[in-house]
């Protein structure tokens, strides 16, 4: 049985998920960003148990379709640009498109209509945040963040970081009170 979780965007979360499973005496299959699947069917009364205990940790049982799917469309972003190594080979809409088993028309209108935002603009605020981290830790020039962000070039990567945070990535860097936001609060 399939449940899905809104706010589920890290390996943190995983673990709090799978604790809370186990103090319910549920067995899972797989635990993944927004998506559980256990091996027996829940009662209505554990299901009400494990939301709640998932509600003290910031995280949500969800039950409406619509939401579940724009939780399937935000995971998949947070997937792509938090935790792949490599860039994507085809373009954004295809790899939506096939990881969710979905026409991305549908898929961006549903998004647009319920976030009141663009899958674009989400996905932008998700690389952006990226690029803040990269950039702190030091570890890659802005030419290898641009082609790991999978920009087609470093002054796409620029205008585009200027545009949402006012600076340039090398002032950014300059900043001594470097100003990061958390995943979950990202397009929300």
């Amino acid at each position: 049985m399939k449940l899905y979780i809104k706010y589920m965007v890290s390996n943190r979360c995983k673990i709090i998920v799978k604790e809370e499973l186990k103090k319910l005496g549920l067995h899972f299959i797989i635990v993944d960003l927004g998506v559980v699947d256990i091996m027996e069917n829940i009662s209505d009364e554990k299901r009400a148990l494990l939301k709640a205990g998932l509600l003290e940790t910031g995280l949500e049982l969800m039950d409406d379709k619509r939401a579940i799917m724009i939780e399937k469309i935000k995971n998949v972003i947070i997937e792509m640009v938090h935790h792949l190594d490599e860039p994507i080979k085809v373009t954004f809409s295809e790899y939506l498109s096939e990881k969710l088993n979905q026409n991305y028309t549908y898929l961006a209108n549903l998004f647009s209509e319920v976030q009141g935002t663009t899958i674009e603009q989400f996905l932008i605020l998700h690389k952006i945040e990226r690029i803040k981290e990269l950039i702190i830790y030091d570890e890659l020039n802005i030419t290898e963040i641009a082609w790991k962000m999978n920009y087609s070039s470093v002054a796409h990567l620029s205008t585009q970081f200027k545009k949402v945070t006012g600076l340039t990535p090398s002032h950014f860097k300059l900043l001594k009170d470097k100003k990061r936001s958390p995943i979950e609060e990202l397009g929300n």
